[in-house]
């Protein structure tokens, strides 16, 4: 019996999921969370519903984010919210053999390949392939990565920071630094906690990032008002923070993602180095967009930082070019 290979490519983050085909492009995007019946482990409701649960959840449910730092945390709850993903697509199951290209964090370990494997076997797939997220990203930014030139990538997500130097189909030095989007959120959240007795949710921590989170010197006083839970009366409570405020909670993380490209860049060789001093380093992922972190980089690297057209899509744009071209690509998967 002959079977119609259907090819998809998976982009399994820390804060998102995002599936994708050759034909369509991006089919989903959801972020990487599921709720659950506390008692019964059944699944309530995964991606944004989940999402939309937290801090609000009932008792007796409880919600989930089953990846982090960008590796499977628990296996039982990520096959559960990747197989509700995988149906959302609407794949015609009748004679179809789902075949799967997924990105991977260059440092992780065989165990977490095979766990990656298993869960997206679990899920549907009958045949999976990885591919390491820098190599996807570089892809996915317009980077000629077979080409005999030096190409660096920083990639930076909701739960691990990626950096990489390519060159002629493969990665000449890579760094992963489990410090990324996630940690300036929670950061924010202990800082407000800490200086105005106000507990908020990691959501209003992220969404102070997004409005007023920003590394730019000299850049005008923005404030926010926000809303939590007084710690001293319990009841609700307003307050009105800045963007410096924000600004010197994040420096900590930030010198630490600076250091890493730094130390990326004295692992390079000479001759790599030039040519990245000519084409600039890549920015991709949710944390390019941080306002002043190229031009903080730039300022620290001494050369062009440039920031991927479509930095939140970079990785799972890089899968579906692979999948359209896999014979192209085929020594950048495994």
């Amino acid at each position: 019996m002959a079977f119609w290979v259907k090819d998809i490519g998976i982009d399994l983050g820390t804060s998102n999921t995002l599936i994708c085909d050759k034909e369509k492009g991006v089919l989903l995007c959801e972020p990487s969370v599921i709720s659950i019946y506390t008692m019964s482990k059944e699944k309530l409701a995964v991606g944004q519903e989940a999402k939309d649960m937290i801090g609000r959840a009932p008792m007796g449910v409880e919600v989930i984010t089953p990846l982090k730092d960008g590796v499977i945390s628990d296996f039982d709850y990520t096959q559960m919210m990747l197989k509700d993903f995988v149906k959302q697509i609407n794949i015609e199951k009748k004679l179809t053999r789902l075949r799967s290209i997924i990105g991977v964090p260059s440092d992780v370990t065989e165990i977490e390949r095979r766990a990656v494997r298993e869960v997206a076997m679990a899920a549907g797939a009958k045949e999976v392939l990885l591919i390491e997220e820098t190599m996807a990203s570089a892809i996915g930014a317009g980077i000629s990565v077979e080409e005999p030139n030096g190409a660096m990538i920083v990639d930076m997500g909701g739960g691990i920071t990626e950096i990489a130097v390519i060159s002629l189909g493969g990665i000449v030095m890579s760094k992963s630094i489990r410090v990324a989007g996630d940690d300036i959120d929670e950061a924010i959240k202990n800082y407000i906690k800490r200086e105005y007795n106000l507990v908020i949710g990691i959501r209003t921590a992220e969404e102070i990032k997004i409005n007023i989170g920003t590394v730019r010197k000299n850049k005008k006083i923005e404030k926010m008002d926000i809303k939590g839970r007084d710690l001293v009366t319990g009841l609700p409570k307003a307050i009105s923070i800045d963007s410096y405020e924000i600004q010197e909670v994040m420096r900590e993380i930030v010198e630490l993602l600076v250091d890493a490209i730094k130390y990326s860049i004295e692992r390079t060789p000479p001759e790599l180095i030039q040519d990245i001093r000519k084409q600039g380093i890549m920015l991709a992922g949710g944390g390019a967009l941080l306002d002043g972190f190229k031009e903080l980089l730039e300022e620290n690297m001494g050369m062009p930082v440039k920031i991927a057209e479509d930095p939140v899509n970079t990785m799972i744009n890089g899968i579906n070019t692979v999948l359209n071209d896999i014979n192209k690509y085929n020594k950048v998967v495994f």
